[in-house]
């Protein structure tokens, strides 16, 4: 029983440890006045009030930020997950020339921070006139070395007789990777799906060098100018990460299942 019961006072602790700033952030966005909070008590004394969350909805440009968080994260998790499958299906079981070799720069690829190539990448997407678009937000990136790898790991594990025994039954290659890699990997492709959500998600840098049109901002680039332009307490900060938090929240809500269980398929296979 202590161990078990140690377990359980671990695990209640790290919970809080983790609940406590998400606590905090909503008690004070919900919060009239921040002067009347002095100490801890003051979190829970009342009243509480949406106005701040209705006014910031209502006067600033944050759900036309959402949105376009969405739907870069969306797409751009979706075009990783395409794009670095078939990398890795033709490296792992096509016998393609050369493929060692493109699996090494691939390895190689981690090497190279993102600050290296950003000025590189800004010439390029200046060229192809993709400034101030959500397109350029969306296709830089989506060639990711570590997706790469393990998804070629992972596929590197499935047997070549059960391909084998595919083939004579008539199935192509394509076919091959669409009814039966694509199945049996659907945890790792979805647990790396929410990786590169969330790298999107909170990608900074990169947004805030090729968007200078504010209907055209994300998240992370439009909450500090929006912040700036408020008189100096800490309810409206609050107010505004509680906002922008709570689609990530919701989603890991919706999915955590599926998540847990692709991330730990994932961790055996890989």
């Amino acid at each position: 029983m202590k161990p078990r019961l140690s377990a359980i006072l671990f695990a209640f602790i790290c919970t809080l440890t983790f609940l406590l700033p998400v606590l905090w952030m909503t008690v004070i966005a919900l919060k009239q006045n921040a002067e009347k909070i002095n100490s801890f008590v003051d979190w829970f004394s009342p009243p509480y009030t949406f106005d701040n969350l209705v006014r910031i909805l209502r006067d600033t440009m944050l759900l036309q930020w959402l949105s376009n968080s969405l739907i870069v994260a969306v797409l751009h998790s979706l075009l990783v997950i395409v794009l670095c499958s078939l990398t890795a299906y033709a490296l792992s079981k096509l016998n393609l020339p050369g493929g060692k070799w493109i699996y090494l720069l691939i390895i190689a690829g981690m090497m190279i921070p993102v600050e290296v190539i950003a000025i590189a990448q800004f010439q390029v997407a200046k060229n192809l006139h993709l400034l101030n678009t959500l397109t350029v937000l969306i296709i830089p990136g989506a060639a990711a070395p570590f997706t790469v790898i393990v998804l070629k790991v992972f596929m590197d594990a499935i047997p070549k007789e059960l391909m084998e025994s595919a083939e004579i039954d008539g199935a192509g290659k394509f076919t091959i990777f669409w009814r039966m890699i694509i199945p049996i990997g659907s945890s790792s492709l979805f647990a790396l799906g929410i990786l590169a959500f969330l790298q999107s998600w909170n990608s900074f840098l990169w947004p805030f060098l090729v968007i200078t049109d504010m209907t055209k901002f994300t998240l992370p680039v439009g909450i500090p100018t929006l912040l700036s332009s408020f008189t100096v307490d800490y309810v409206t900060p609050m107010a505004i990460s509680l906002l922008s938090s709570l689609p990530a929240i919701i989603f890991f809500l919706i999915f955590q299942k599926k998540i847990v269980k692709g991330i730990a398929f994932t961790g055996i296979k890989g």
